[in-house]
């Protein structure tokens, strides 16, 4: 275990496919300093990569950390995690939070598609408790998984066909009296159409709120034309930095195309 630059080094120790499109990884990782903040996030850079990706932390306890990883057909950690990482040691970026009640909160109004459970859950177990707090969440069928939240807090599960119709729900749902705090996030596009939402129909003031896009939808996800992975080793066996060894990768995609 090493610390340096705000990064850490972990191993993975254990692996869970939760549902088919959810991995649970257990990570050790001694010396982690926690924000504190309920939906805090890490940067996670896997073997052969030099790229990062954002994941809530689900939990941590300890040394031990779990996130939960939506997969995919294709991507950076996707692949990676739909293998067997046990035994592997990935690279943390220093965490990051933004769930940030305001004191006269007297309810918690949490949405999000599959991306958002992990966060929505460690919200739901660190202020369920103290604060009413109801989740709306949208995921396929066979990704609700019983128990994921604690007990007490009041869910709603939404089918989806891939396509998020957040935007919509959030529209018609009847938001609780008195001042609370809504948090959301998921889709890019369905998020910036909730701030608007909010903003102009709701009129929320915007320390009552937090909207955040975790991903942008595209309409095919594409297996990348240029792996990454061969030529990151190779620069690092060359002494590169991360600058020259981008350049190499973005000149390997211009070449190929």
């Amino acid at each position: 275990m090493s610390t340096r630059a705000q990064q850490h080094t972990a191993d993975v120790v254990a692996r869970e496919q939760v549902t088919p499109h959810l991995v649970r990884l257990t990570l050790d990782v001694p010396g982690f300093v926690s924000t504190g903040i309920a939906d805090e996030w890490v940067g996670l850079v896997v073997p052969g990569q030099f790229q990062s990706r954002y994941y809530t932390v689900r939990s941590l306890a300890g040394s031990t950390m779990v996130l939960d990883v939506v997969v995919h057909p294709v991507g950076l950690v996707t692949e990676w995690a739909s293998g067997d990482p046990v035994g592997q040691q990935v690279t943390l970026t220093e965490a990051k939070g933004s769930f940030l009640p305001p004191v006269d909160a007297g309810w918690l109004l949490l949405v999000g598609d599959l991306t958002a459970l992990p966060a929505m859950a460690r919200i739901a177990v660190e202020r369920g408790a103290a604060t009413p707090t109801r989740i709306v969440a949208e995921v396929p069928t066979d990704s609700r998984v019983e128990g994921y939240f604690p007990d007490g807090v009041e869910v709603t599960w939404l089918p989806t066909d891939g396509a998020s119709r957040l935007a919509e729900v959030v529209e018609t749902l009847e938001f609780p009296e008195g001042p609370g705090y809504f948090w959301m996030a998921g889709e890019s596009a369905q998020m910036r159409a909730i701030r608007k939402h909010l903003m102009r129909e709701r009129k929320l003031p915007s320390t009552h709120y937090d909207v955040m896009g975790y991903w942008r939808s595209v309409a095919q996800r594409q297996p990348r034309a240029v792996d990454p992975g061969p030529i990151w080793r190779a620069g690092k066996a060359a002494g590169k930095s991360d600058e020259e060894i981008w350049a190499d990768y973005d000149a390997a995609q211009e070449a190929d195309r």
